[in-house]
């Protein structure tokens, strides 16, 4: 795609102030120069970024994980992920997070795609992977994580996903994933 020179949005920072640290997050209020000359506060969540796996045993099924999600005060389904560590590759992650919460490792992977599910407010990105020749080791949950493995034919997960049950926006790209993926044409 082309973009003209007059197209170019682009804001540059002026100052960037640390509004909050947190053991996972930390809030970012900066100002900004516009193209325009004009100067603007942008605030945003600052967050080390995650894995997600897309587990399946066969192609016609997936590993799905049930929690609790305190913000929201319900429980959600959704596919394994978790925080990528500082200076851990993300396939580690990935691996790391599917033996911990789920009990499995994977003879093959495949990176599929890179997610930013927050782009308004926060600088997150989410590298999905595909997981394939699962074998069961036993998992090793952190000790304030809780949280029920389910193994599910992919056609009753995008089931849940278009009557609701699973609401999770990265859950639903992965499982859209795997449907292309069992069509041929991803």
């Amino acid at each position: 795609m082309n973009w003209h020179d007059s197209d170019d949005f682009t804001e540059v920072q002026v100052s960037s102030d640390t509004v909050y640290r947190g053991v996972l997050l930390a809030v970012q209020r900066d100002v900004v120069k516009l193209h325009t000359g004009q100067s603007a506060i942008r605030e945003y969540i600052h967050h080390p970024g995650a894995a997600m796996i897309l587990a399946q045993p066969d192609p016609d099924t997936v590993i799905l994980e049930r929690q609790f999600r305190y913000p929201l005060q319900r429980h959600f389904i959704e596919l394994p992920a978790g925080k990528i560590e500082h200076g851990e590759e993300p396939l580690l992650t990935a691996q790391r997070e599917l033996q911990e919460e789920c009990g499995y490792q994977a003879a093959r992977w495949r990176h599929l795609t890179t997610l930013h599910p927050c782009i308004g407010y926060a600088d997150e990105r989410i590298e999905l992977y595909h997981a394939q020749d699962l074998s069961q080791v036993g998992h090793a949950l952190d000790s304030d994580e809780f949280l029920e493995v389910l193994t599910v034919s992919l056609d009753e997960a995008l089931r849940w996903v278009q009557t609701g049950l699973i609401t999770e926006a990265k859950a639903i790209t992965g499982l859209l994933w795997a449907d292309k993926i069992r069509q041929g044409l991803w």
